[in-house]
């Protein structure tokens, strides 16, 4: 009788059965009738990020929701592998592997789609950025060849997992900031964590069958992924952060909050005016961040001057830095990198300093936007810099920070 009872158990109530079989089916017709429409799904799913894009500054819970909408679709893909396993060891049926692999191919072109549209507009194309927007452009692209991506899942099931892992980097990275207000620094080591997290399934896949050596090696390994990730931070696009307008210029009008004059940039010329550095950095709505001018001299670090800029301007943040202290080499090329306090870079600018006026950079104090993609510039459609106008000193508008070489400044 106990072993009756025992079988008995581990069959499932027949009305149960009946019920979650009749589930099974109806999601399996609703894959079926899906099919034939999913192409629709990727641009559907760019749209949104372009949406969330804007409405973060102009209706910043609508583009809040936007987002958390594709979170929520990452715990839903989660939770149905997780809830496929435990009714499985109860005996109770599960959905066919390829309408789960159709839905979790659904969520990963929701992330890429949803998110190129951020990478796009904060990238900084002449560094190493342009590399990883590359190939996140490249995952986008495999999520949408259904020859090629079912492959994936089907034969290279480690390379899946990886691929699995990098979408979830990217959910963290472009959500975050966005919901709850991070800085890009804890943004970036939240998706690091979880893309060490899930990036567990693709080790323990590689190092089958799992021994006590291997799991030694696996547990050895996910601190060097997550070091290697941290590492590689300056290639990884700040998210939520670019430049909206940027000027070298000799003096500056603090009360109007603009560069203004106009210089050839020679020895002589700095070492009686110095120089100032504008830069307008967007940011979301309610964050506070710290960034970095960092002065380089042929690519040697000079001077590292921190900033705190406050989101939610239209225009951009507006911050600048004086330099005055110039070595006495000073011939040669110039760059200033803006940084977030993490190490991700914002933007760039780039000046000659020659002894021939001709060859040297004028510094005219003119605002110049950053190139964007050519024809997708989302920045000159969100953020408009401009220089001295009555809407720039508009009631309300977070005070200028300005900060010298001594580290003396006026917030």
């Amino acid at each position: 009788m106990s072993s009756e009872r025992s079988v008995s158990d581990a069959s499932p109530p027949p009305a149960k059965g009946r019920r979650l079989d009749a589930w099974q089916q109806h999601l399996e017709r609703l894959a079926v009738r899906a099919r034939p429409w999913s192409w629709l799904w990727p641009p559907v799913a760019f749209a949104a990020g372009v949406g969330s894009f804007f409405l973060v500054e102009r209706q910043q819970w609508l583009g809040a929701m936007l987002a958390l909408g594709m979170l929520l679709a990452w715990v839903l893909l989660l939770s149905e592998s997780l809830i496929g396993r435990l009714l499985s060891r109860r005996g109770y049926p599960t959905l066919p592997r390829g309408v789960t692999t159709f839905i979790a191919q659904m969520i990963h072109q929701e992330t890429l789609f949803f998110t190129l549209p951020f990478l796009l507009a904060t990238t900084v194309w002449s560094s190493g950025q342009a590399v990883f927007t590359l190939l996140m452009l490249g995952l986008a692209v495999l999520s949408i060849l259904d020859p090629l991506y079912y492959r994936l899942a089907d034969r290279h099931r480690w390379l899946y997992f990886a691929f699995h892992a990098q979408c979830v980097f990217l959910v963290v990275l472009v959500a975050l900031p966005t919901l709850l207000h991070l800085t890009t620094g804890q943004s970036l080591l939240l998706a690091l964590a979880a893309m060490v997290i899930f990036s567990l399934p693709s080790l323990m896949h590689l190092l089958r069958p799992m021994t006590r050596g291997r799991w030694l090696a696996m547990l050895a390994l996910l601190p060097l992924l997550a070091g290697a990730g941290w590492a590689g931070r300056l290639w990884v696009p700040p998210a939520s952060l670019w430049l909206s307008g940027h000027a070298l210029s000799p003096s500056f009008d603090e009360q109007a909050r603009a560069p203004e004059g106009g210089l050839r940039l020679t020895p002589e010329a700095l070492v009686d005016h110095g120089l100032y550095a504008y830069t307008a950095i967007h940011a979301p709505r309610g964050l506070r961040e710290e960034v970095v001018h960092e002065w380089r001299h042929e690519g040697k670090l000079v001077d590292r001057i921190p900033l705190v800029i406050k989101g939610g301007r239209e225009e951009g943040y507006r911050a600048w830095t004086h330099k005055q202290n110039f070595p006495e080499a000073v011939l040669g090329t110039w760059r200033i990198d803006v940084m977030t306090a993490s190490g991700q870079r914002i933007g760039v600018l780039r000046f000659r300093v020659s002894e021939t006026p001709e060859q040297a950079t004028l510094a005219d104090g003119r605002i110049q936007s950053p190139p964007g993609v050519p024809g997708l510039d989302l920045r000159r459609l969100i953020a408009r810099p401009t220089g001295p106008s009555a809407s720039d000193t508009d009631k309300g508008a977070p005070p200028p920070t300005t900060t010298r070489e001594d580290g003396a400044g006026t917030p």
